[in-house]
């Protein structure tokens, strides 16, 4: 192994209960009869933004239902931005000690902004060499986890993720799962497993 690259919702830190916040008032002001819970987000997360706005709003069609989910991604980034998220505990002396030995990256579902502003509200940017997300290439999680392996020209990349999207995109990719099990999903079998974040300086 020679670098780590890390899901962020569910994985770095939990914003389910402010996003649900932003997105309904943005699901009220449209007047949709359509209410979301941070319970419901933590099932979604980890999708592509079209398929949780095809989740969430079933009826509309496809151009409503990206409409408004854009609608709700700039009102989550403006509450996010006001009042952040909790990261995972330990998370940061983590990162601060893998940063020691390996370069470390974000590889993320969510849309463009949304890393920088993770980076922005936690402070924790410094830790990471660079990320990116389909908002930034069009392309899924399999796809970026390839690019930035291209890129930065690592040979032996892992990915820390919590969701069983995560684990297809790490076989699509083919790079080894570590398989976060305290955030939102469930993997049964993934190549590795962490219970809390400080498990990786055991790991690696």
């Amino acid at each position: 192994m020679d670098s780590i690259i890390f899901d962020i919702d569910g994985t770095i830190w939990n914003s389910t209960d402010v996003v649900a916040v932003a997105w309904n008032e943005i699901l009220e002001k449209e007047g949709l009869d359509i209410r979301v819970t941070a319970d419901q987000l933590k099932g979604l997360f980890g999708r592509l933004l079209p398929d949780i706005a095809k989740a969430i709003m079933p009826e509309l069609n496809e151009a409503e239902q990206l409409r408004i989910i854009d609608l709700c991604c700039q009102a989550e980034h403006e509450l996010l931005r006001k009042k952040g998220a909790p990261v995972y505990e330990g998370l940061e002396d983590t990162l601060k000690e893998l940063k020691k030995r390996y370069p470390l990256f974000v590889v993320s579902n969510c849309q463009a902004g949304y890393i920088e502003l993770v980076f922005e509200k936690t402070g924790l940017g410094k830790y990471f060499t660079g990320h990116l997300c389909p908002g930034d290439t069009g392309e899924a999680k399999a796809a970026n986890i390839q690019s930035i392996a291209k890129k930065y020209q690592l040979k032996a990349p892992v990915y820390v993720g919590d969701t069983f999207g995560d684990y297809q995109a790490c076989l699509e990719a083919g790079v080894p799962f570590v398989f976060a099990s305290y955030g939102f999903g469930q993997v049964d079998t993934p190549d590795y497993r962490i219970a809390k974040p400080a498990d990786l300086l055991k790991l690696f």
